[in-house]
Parts: C-alpha cells; sequence; structure tokens
C-alpha cells in the first residue's frame, strides 16, 4: 500500500506569517526522503494555505506523484491543465469550513462532474473523486469517467462506538470492493492517524492512504522525516 503525504499544513504555518517558511517544496522532498510514495496539496479558493506558485514548483520538485486537490471549477481546471500533476482528486469545498466535511454527491452532481473530469482527462490528467463510501457514489464516479475514487475515512476514524466504527469499516470496505470491480483505482483518507491507521491499511483492495494533519502534528514533536517513515512502516 502506497502513502500520499498531504503537506497542506506546512502552508498554513507559512501563511500565519505571509511569509517564506516553512516551504512546501522542501516539505515534499524530505517527505519523499522517508519514503513517501506521493505528495498531496489541497489549492483551495481562497488560498488558505496552498498557493499557485506552490503547485507549480512542486511539479518540477516532486519526484514521486504530485495529487492536487480542487473543487471542480473552471478556474481549477484551467490552472490544472497548465500545471499537468499527476492526479487530480475532486473534493467539495465549502466558505469557511475548516477543513473537507464530506465527500462528493456524485449522484446529484454527475453531469458537471462528467464535464470536468472530460475536460481533465484531455489533459492527460489522471482524475480520481473523493467520496463517502457510499455505492450509489462508487457506481457514480465509474459512470462520469473518473479513473479512481478516494474514499472518505471521517465517519470510521472518528466514530464514538465499537458499533459504529465497525459500521463504517464495512462501508469503506464495500465501497472499495465495488470499485475495484468496476476497475477504478482505490484511495482512502481523512482523519486517519497513528492509532487508527491500521484497520484501514489491511484492506488490500485500497492501493494508497493520503494523511496530512496527523503526520504533520506529528512532525512537530519528531521531524518530518521520522513522521513520515513511521506511518510508512505502520501501512505496510
Amino acid at each position: 500500500m502506497k502513502l500520499g503525504v498531504n503537506i497542506d499544513h506546512i502552508a498554513t504555518l507559512r501563511q500565519a506569517r505571509k511569509g517564506v517558511e516553512p516551504d512546501p517544496v522542501h516539505a515534499a522532498v524530505y517527505c519523499e526522503m522517508a519514503g513517501a510514495d506521493g505528495i498531496t496539496v489541497h489549492l483551495r479558493g481562497d488560498r488558505r494555505h496552498i498557493q499557485i506558485r506552490d503547485v507549480e514548483v512542486l511539479k518540477k520538485a516532486v519526484s514521486t506523484r504530485l495529487n492536487i486537490e480542487m473543487a471542480a471549477t473552471s478556474e481549477m481546471v484551467e490552472i490544472a491543465a497548465g500545471v499537468q500533476p499527476w492526479q487530480v482528486t475532486l473534493v467539495p469545498e465549502r466558505p469557511n469550513e475548516v477543513t473537507t466535511e464530506g465527500g462528493l454527491d456524485v449522484v446529484i452532481n454527475a453531469a458537471h462532474l462528467a464535464q470536468t473530469v472530460s475536460r481533465l482527462s484531455s489533459h492527460n490528467i489522471r482524475v480520481s473523486l473523493f467520496v463517502d463510501p457510499s455505492l450509489d457514489n462508487v457506481r457514480s464516479a465509474h459512470k462520469v469517467g473518473a479513473q479512481a475514487v478516494e474514499i472518505n475515512t471521517n465517519a470510521y476514524a472518528t466514530a464514538r462506538t465499537e458499533p459504529d466504527r465497525v459500521q463504517a469499516l464495512r462501508a469503506v470496505d464495500d465501497a472499495a470492493k465495488m470499485a475495484h470491480k468496476l476497475g477504478l483505482g482505490v484511495l482512502a483518507g481523512h482523519a486517519l492517524n497513528y492509532r487508527n491507521v491500521g484497520p484501514i491499511a489491511d484492506m488490500k483492495l485500497i492501493e494508497e492512504l493520503n494523511i496530512g494533519h496527523a503526520l504533520i502534528a506529528r512532525a512537530v514533536f519528531v521531524g518530518l522525516e521520522r513522521a513520515v517513515a513511521e506511518m510508512r512502516a505502520l501501512i505496510r
């Protein structure tokens, strides 16, 4: 199983002072040196952390795979076409949210997402959709032409009771099986940390986990390379 490291919060720290450090590009290099299989950033409409310059430089600096999370807007499609990342992950984006609050409703937004996926694919960019673990959403992701889905693990990661945790874990597993059956790439992420990643990492059909906040928080105390290496070891 591969590990994609989300480095948004390196940029969050930089933007707190509107300065130049810490540089997300430097963070990407450290993550790759420690064994990360890819680098993920979320280019938000409000530019609260990652900036366009970051993705442009990261495209040149990242030696593994650059995955840009973004909303399905014309502005973002144009940026992606210029940067040419390995993958774009389309995510829902709401004003004033602290972090992404849920997956895309692919069923309701199928027509718009199909158009966006088609435009990105025409630039030879792999497209993944961030979805809640719903079989209908996975089927719809396949219908709109996505090459992969990233399954939202938040319900599992934040479950407060064992029955809720087991039910949420089963939903992720069922969604992964459906995606694999349809020929989609299968990724997962959101709210995963060093304590809860194990059961998700045990799912053999999931090819990659994208982890950010917990990893960067750990890095504050032990350093970025060690934090990545520890997570790498856990999911292996």
